[in-house]
């Protein structure tokens, strides 16, 4: 696993690496069809971008997927080799599971994170680009998450970076019923702001999406207005606060389009919140006279206060985490030593039938029973340990004792 997240990347270069919804299935077919992937899958959410893949090459990996990521998004190597992070084997394993418990989240425990992993990994299903052990691994990891969230208090007074925007909103504002709210966008993070809005009593809420069907049905549910993106200018000015949220790839506010809405208000206060990743929100708007902008790495001191009532449970998910990676690898491996052990014993039975056919094709034409027997089990013996055989020459020739004792303990030498 290869990626970079708020702890290690700020949003500006964040936006940089995400992939937007309508470019994942090409990013995924693209990453599959690298000589070194078997299989995978590419997480990426406003505070994360990762990508999981299976190989049996992991030579110089980290440096293979970096380049690969900033080839994809025209990326100078050295502008993200700073904030990347790489898990292999056991680590990652671990890694994916504490992502989707809500262990690596901005806000500890949030589970919003888990639903976007398996949405991440419905997608991979859907471009077939999962491999069988990536399949495991995941399914694993959701039964792992669920088992979390049902032992310890990691859940309770579940909060999310939609919950630390609100959080946000009303420590500027005193009072939310006199105010109007824009929300912009209609996905899950604006819906869950929506319903926390709506549970405070806001005056009056406004969404604006692309979509107006779409905006008509979240307004609908929460009685609030809905007009569509294009109506924004004319609406902008009449909000307090706005809340952003899109998939846009280009900023959806311009300074332009926002100083003309303050001038309307007279300059009265706007605070902007953008929680989305790439922005929909131009960072100038902060220059501009009673406008505040708050982006999604902003809210990290609202969160924090979050973080010490949760600690307790992180540490009990941690040992379930724990138990549950290494039952996982010993599965793994156990079922790489089955197969292994099938692949021997089929090589084996291959080599039995062929020099059985040859043997009794032998009876048929001379009839010497004994001879045929004896060079059946010259043959039979000769084939079988001409591999082990093999390898221990060249194990002694290179002088790698302790490997040629371990041979000469496979193949029962030791054995009294």
């Amino acid at each position: 696993m290869l990626g970079i997240n708020h702890k290690t990347a700020p949003v500006s270069l964040r936006e940089k690496v995400a992939f937007t919804p309508e470019h994942l299935d090409n990013a995924l077919l693209q990453l599959s069809e690298q000589p070194f992937v078997l299989g995978s899958v590419i997480l990426s959410t406003c505070n994360r971008t990762e990508l999981y893949i299976s190989t049996t090459n992991g030579n110089k990996i980290k440096q293979k997927l970096t380049e690969w990521l900033c080839h994809y998004h025209r990326l100078n190597l050295d502008e993200l080799s700073y904030h990347i992070y790489c898990y292999e084997n056991q680590e990652m394993v671990k890694h994916l599971v504490s992502v989707a418990c809500g262990l690596d989240s901005l806000i500890l425990g949030e589970p919003q994170i888990l639903g976007q992993v398996k949405q991440a990994f419905s997608r991979a299903l859907r471009c077939q680009t999962i491999s069988s052990d990536l399949n495991y691994l995941f399914q694993r990891c959701f039964a792992t998450a669920k088992k979390v969230r049902t032992e310890t208090e990691i859940g309770s007074s579940a909060v999310s970076v939609a919950f630390a925007a609100c959080m946000l909103a009303r420590q500027i504002f005193e009072s939310m019923s006199r105010l109007t709210v824009m929300l912009i966008g209609a996905g899950e993070m604006i819906e869950l702001v929506a319903r926390y809005l709506n549970n405070h009593q806001v005056k009056r809420i406004i969404i604006a999406n692309r979509s107006i069907e779409r905006a008509q049905q979240l307004a609908e549910t929460i009685q609030a207005e809905a007009i569509c993106l294009s109506e924004l200018n004319k609406y902008l000015h009449e909000a307090d606060i706005i809340f952003s949220s899109t998939a846009s790839c280009l900023p959806i506010l311009d300074k332009g389009v926002v100083a003309h809405s303050a001038k309307l208000r007279h300059y009265q206060p706007m605070l902007f919140i953008d929680i989305a990743v790439p922005r929909d929100i131009a960072a100038d708007v902060a220059t501009i006279s009673g406008c505040y902008l708050y982006s999604i790495d902003d809210l990290r001191a609202i969160v924090e206060q979050n973080i010490a009532q949760r600690q307790i449970a992180a540490q009990q998910a941690q040992i379930i985490i724990r138990q549950e990676v290494n039952e996982f690898m010993s599965r793994l491996q156990a079922q790489g030593a089955a197969d292994t052990i099938c692949t021997y014993r089929q090589q084996a039975e291959f080599i039995r039938d062929d020099l059985v056919k040859k043997a009794l094709k032998s009876l048929e034409h001379q009839g010497n029973v004994e001879q045929v027997i004896e060079t059946l089990a010259y043959k039979l013996t000769n084939r079988l340990i001409h591999a082990p055989t093999k390898s221990l020459h060249k194990t002694a020739q290179t002088g790698e004792w302790q490997k040629l004792q371990f041979l000469r303990s496979c193949l029962g030498l030791d054995k009294n």
